[in-house]
């Protein structure tokens, strides 16, 4: 039976698996570096905080996760053309000795049998209209694209510091990386937009985790970003992770497996409710299984970590898979 990475490998690789990757099993996932550290997490139905970028936000009771605040006054960008007077980059000098328990988070793991995976978020496109609201910043693409241009190269100064430090202290050999980047019916900018704005930051950024040891890159967007996956191949990202229904699977690995692996196809908004049922799952498990085949996909939620909103989703999900690779292998 092969270990969980390599079972991983063999299913990306279009190799041969003996089963399903179930879902984030093949991460094993370590955080708590000094430089993100400083950003503070709301707590869910708790008061709203302030991050490191000045960000401020908020966690409501009765929403899966937290967001920032961006009424005109909690804004930090309320003019893009002078956002240089008002942004700051979060502190990324610490002495090492701040990153002794991450360097020993990271040893700790058995890399036989997982990846040692770094997690990032947000992400640069996230961290762009976290700065300045979301309707801004698509209308700045188009109105301002130079300061836009500017402030996603200061993004990225801060992206290439902050991985700096993980890759000398963490010693990772994958990646996760959060950057949602459209909503479920498409993407927040044009192809031809992403690739001016976006492409050239991220190929810098995981660029420098690929030649610093990381080995795997799996990208978070849970969204349709089907029109994005060429330029998610060119900036190295090996895993498309949160990849809705509506981008349509088991079409993008007959076109781009080989290059790319695709990850998700289980919609948390249609199975991850208060009144999921387990016939439902397996029903939604059964299908994107057989839709989609053995090689370059893996059957996941579409939630950005291996958890699910309501409990007993996730755990549901992973027997399911478990139940499809009996039949399937």
């Amino acid at each position: 039976m092969l270990t969980k990475r390599q079972n991983f490998l063999e299913t990306i690789k279009g190799g041969n698996p003996d089963r399903f990757v179930k879902q984030y099993e093949f991460l094993q996932m370590f955080r708590g570096d000094p430089i993100t550290a400083q950003n503070a997490r709301p707590v869910q139905g708790g008061e709203p905080v302030v991050d490191a970028w000045g960000v401020t936000k908020a966690f409501p009771a009765h929403v899966p996760g937290p967001f920032p605040v961006h009424d005109y006054e909690h804004r930090v960008i309320k003019d893009i053309t002078k956002w240089k007077e008002v942004v700051k980059m979060p502190n990324t000098d610490f002495p090492e000795e701040a990153w002794q328990a991450y360097a020993e988070a990271g040893a700790a793991i058995d890399r036989n049998e997982y990846f040692a995976t770094a997690s990032v978020a947000p992400g640069i496109f996230e961290q762009v209209h976290y700065l300045m609201e979301i309707q801004e910043a698509l209308v700045a693409f188009f109105e301002e694209p130079e300061a836009m241009h500017e402030l996603i190269d200061y993004i990225t100064e801060y992206e290439l510091k902050l991985a700096e430090g993980i890759c000398k202290y963490g010693k990772p050999d994958a990646l996760f990386h959060h950057d949602d980047w459209g909503t479920h019916i498409s993407s927040f900018l044009s192809p031809e937009m992403f690739e001016e704005f976006i492409l050239p930051a991220y190929k810098k950024v995981y660029g420098y985790y690929k030649e610093h040891g990381v080995e795997i890159i799996v990208h978070h967007s849970d969204s349709y970003a089907a029109n994005l996956v060429p330029y998610m191949i060119e900036m190295g990202i090996d895993v498309f992770q949160g990849c809705v229904t509506t981008n349509n699977v088991a079409d993008l690995i007959e076109k781009y497996g080989g290059q790319i692996a695709f990850m998700g196809d289980l919609d948390n908004g249609q199975l991850d409710k208060a009144d999921w049922t387990r016939e439902q799952i397996a029903e939604a498990v059964e299908k994107v299984c057989k839709k989609n085949g053995k090689f370059y996909y893996i059957p996941c939620l579409t939630m950005g970590g291996p958890s699910s909103t309501f409990p007993g989703v996730y755990d549901a999900v992973n027997e399911e898979i478990d139940r499809m690779s009996k039949e399937m292998f």
